[in-house]
């Protein structure tokens, strides 16, 4: 495992794989797989089969965590790969509190976009 893979699954202690999504959100998991395509969500190759697994933390009921699809992409537009993505919405801010992906969860999607336009300038 790499240093970044190790960091990750520190970060992460909850995964979801792409089917567990499409039967929760009741999609077909291709839906699924074309968020990750499109890049709307992201997901990683983990555990012994290597199988794609997304952040259980960016899903909810019926979709994506509100603003996430937003922040990833600001969090993209700055430079950002997925894997340093992870580490930034997963990573305690204590000018949060919390972490952006749990402000995101708690609906303070504005304060969290705004950190991450912050990195662009």
């Amino acid at each position: 495992m790499s240093e970044n893979e190790s960091k990750i699954e520190a970060l992460i202690t909850e995964w979801t794989y792409l089917p567990d999504i499409s039967e929760k959100w009741g999609v077909v998991v291709t839906e699924v797989r074309d968020m990750v395509r499109k890049r709307d969500l992201i997901a990683i190759r983990r555990g012994p089969n290597k199988s794609l697994q997304v952040p259980a933390a960016f899903i909810d009921e019926d979709g994506p965590v509100k603003h996430l699809i937003g922040t990833l992409t600001v969090l993209r537009d700055c430079g950002y790969n997925d894997v340093e993505i992870l580490e930034w919405l997963f990573t305690e801010d204590p000018s949060l509190p919390g972490s952006p992906i749990q402000a995101l969860r708690e609906n303070r999607g504005t304060e969290v976009k705004r950190r991450a336009q912050a990195m662009l300038i």
